[in-house]
């Protein structure tokens, strides 16, 4: 697949190298339009409406989260590539499809790519199809531990789970409770049900997703309203469990 790029990079020599390694190695990449800067990033990519970009964090008068600030419903996705390691999570918290460190690493800036393509591959096979979840609707039920014994739940009356710390909130079809289990623990639990783990704070029912949303990270919404953030790095395993 091809992917329209642009670059933002304050560096004229940073932005020299990632050119010559998207032409050399990424062949897939047709790099539109280069910024120095969040203004002239911001206009590049309101003109040329890329599906990546490339986006140092550290520039002159502001940097990568101010720019993506400008996209709130951006339908691109994201490649940070910096020198720091300290922006790692807020890389995470603002959808990144990839975080990749100065001198870049080839191997890296290729995986990188594939990951950027393979979502963009799929969010297309699937816009506009009826689809089928990957997972039968498979019923059974799950013993919630509670302080003085347990309670069982059906499966199936979960709508999501969603990470309080070490406490996990569990959505049913009529109410909510807490459990004094972290998220991870029903991951687990429920690995053999339709449920994926689509953000570091959601394990959702695939049964109960209803609509996809692009964007940042993208969301989903469920029978019941509610939506959900997928984070960048969980949306090509969500996107594997459908099918048109």
């Amino acid at each position: 697949m091809k992917l329209k790029a642009v670059l933002v990079e304050d560096e004229a020599n940073s932005r020299e190298i990632l050119r010559n390694y998207l032409a050399k190695y990424c062949p897939s990449v047709t790099l539109l339009g280069e910024a120095d800067s969040i203004k002239q990033g911001v206009a590049a990519i309101t003109e040329h409406k890329p599906d990546l970009v490339f986006l140092d964090v550290e520039m002159p008068f502001g940097n990568a989260f101010d720019l993506l600030e400008e996209f709130p419903d951006r339908n691109f996705e994201v490649i940070f590539v910096t020198a720091y390691n300290n922006y790692a999570l807020d890389a995470l918290n603002n959808h990144a499809a990839y975080y990749l460190m100065k001198p870049i690493n080839i191997d890296e800036l290729i995986k990188a790519v594939e990951y950027v393509a393979a979502i963009k591959i799929k969010e297309g096979e699937l816009t506009g199809k009826v689809l089928k979840s990957s997972f039968a609707k498979t019923e059974g039920k799950i013993t919630i531990p509670q302080q003085d014994g347990f309670q069982v739940l059906d499966v199936s009356e979960i709508y999501f789970c969603k990470a309080d710390d070490n406490y996990t909130e569990i959505y049913l079809k009529e109410r909510k409770i807490v459990v004094s289990k972290t998220l991870k623990y029903f991951e687990e639990a429920l690995a053999d049900f339709p449920f994926v783990r689509i953000h570091k704070s959601y394990l959702v029912n695939l049964n109960e997703i209803v609509k996809y949303v692009k964007g940042k990270g993208g969301s989903v919404i469920l029978t019941n309203d509610k939506e959900l953030s997928v984070s960048a790095s969980k949306k090509a395993t969500l996107l594997s469990h459908f099918k048109s």
